[in-house]
């Protein structure tokens, strides 16, 4: 391993990289039981609230850090080293925050008292949009949530699906079809008798992210529970500055991958074999494979974070990423499962044995296949962009228009091949 990271550019980030380390080191003893169970880690996000992780994101002025996203990559990569599941429902809390400090989308009040409720009560949140079946509702489809108006305020009915952190959140946003204004928005709802966990989260990887469907029977909020409203044709906050929020969950995988890294070098450079009269770290096709992942670990660090801190330094760039955010994702996720997949050959069999990390790691890093976008969104918006410049050159008149891949909180699949594969929330 390097003694120096280069991605850490000053004492800050240094300091960052050491604290999001610290966490690591108190949660990875317990990661491995989460997993098997599939219990929520409440004792994790115990750790968090101790350590201060819930504002990380939420503005300086509000009682948080204000981390930029470079820096929010930094920790968010270290974290998922430790658990994978951890970080990604952490990451949505922090997604959130981050996202609308950058936008100011909401009432400014309401902002305020949901980011103090944050760092002063340790409070989660995250926004519920996905419904099994209703399609993708940032690109226009209603939900079946529906809002009618009641009083001074609304009652909210419906279901959603993949809720992450559904059972530690005292509040959330939902996304509802108001009835009589035929539009959707977004609602703040605080937890009640009327909001019941449906327990349908039990998948493959990332298992303790209590990603659980949320049932709302006529919940009453108030007016004000009103954040904001999607207007159709016009881009969402949840696509606002190129989605670059999303780019939390390349680093979450690429850091799961550079758990794996880790773990290998470690075991083959401890695991005795005869036939070499060494151990396994010196036999070439076994340094090949480290080489390999060394490459892929360089370019995904490269992508990622060059990209980071353009849209950090760039106020100018920061709504037109929105194609390279998409491209980094699908490189560092891609980067990320074949990492892991070089490690387990080189342990061979052993890498199948839950007595080793390797399994957890490999299960919790296919799951970036199915945060958005995925990876046959991405591919045909860069060859449609590419196309479309092709044919610019060539009749400059023209004007081709590109619809921006959706990248906000609904995660469900967003083609016919895929549709039956729900997004990991």
């Amino acid at each position: 391993m390097p003694i120096e990271d280069p991605t850490l550019r000053n004492a800050r980030e240094a300091e960052l990289a050491t604290y999001a380390n610290d966490i690591a080191a108190a949660i990875r003893p317990t990661a491995a039981r989460y997993d098997r169970t599939g219990e929520f880690p409440f004792e994790h996000f115990e750790i968090l609230r101790h350590k201060g992780a819930l504002g990380l994101t939420v503005p300086e002025e509000y009682g948080g850090r204000g981390l930029s996203l470079y820096e929010t990559l930094l920790v968010q990569e270290r974290i998922a080293g430790a658990s994978g599941a951890t970080a990604l429902a952490l990451g949505w809390h922090l997604m959130t925050f981050f996202g609308l400090s950058a936008t100011r989308a909401w009432d400014e009040a309401v902002f305020e008292r949901v980011c103090r409720d944050a760092v002063e009560r340790g409070e989660l949140i995250n926004v519920f949009a996905t419904e099994r079946d209703a399609g993708n509702v940032v690109r226009g489809f209603k939900p079946t949530t529906v809002a009618r108006r009641h009083g001074d305020g609304y009652v909210i009915s419906g279901r959603k699906a993949f809720s992450t952190l559904a059972p530690a959140v005292n509040h959330f946003t939902v996304l509802a079809h108001i009835e009589e204004d035929d539009q959707t928005a977004e609602f703040l709802v605080r937890k009640s008798a009327r909001v019941r966990i449906v327990e349908t989260w039990d998948s493959l990887g990332m298992r303790s992210t209590g990603s659980h469907d949320v049932e709302l029977d006529d919940v009453e909020v108030p007016a004000d529970a009103l954040l904001v409203r999607l207007e159709k044709g016009k881009p969402s906050r949840f696509m606002a500055c190129s989605s670059a929020y999303s780019l939390q969950l390349p680093a979450i995988y690429l850091g799961i991958a550079i758990a794996a890294r880790d773990f290998i070098l470690d075991f083959a450079d401890s695991r005795f074999a005869p036939s070499l009269g060494s151990v396994i770290l010196d036999a070439p096709q076994v340094q090949h494979k480290i080489g390999e992942i060394e490459i892929l670990i360089g370019v995904s660090k490269s992508l990622l974070y060059g990209l980071a801190e353009r849209w950090d330094r760039h106020d100018d760039l920061k709504d037109k990423l929105g194609s390279e955010v998409a491209i980094t994702k699908y490189a560092v996720t891609n980067n990320a499962i074949r990492i892991v997949e070089l490690a387990m050959q080189i342990a061979g069999g052993h890498a199948l044995s839950r007595d080793l990390p390797l399994e957890r790691y490999f299960r919790d890093v296919q799951c970036g296949l199915y945060n958005p976008p995925h990876n046959d969104m991405v591919i045909d918006r860069v060859a449609r962009e590419a196309i479309a410049r092709q044919r610019a050159d060539r009749n400059p008149s023209a004007v081709i228009p590109i619809t921006p891949t959706p990248q906000g909180p609904d995660r469900t699949a967003h083609t016919a091949t895929t549709r039956s594969s729900e997004a990991i929330a």
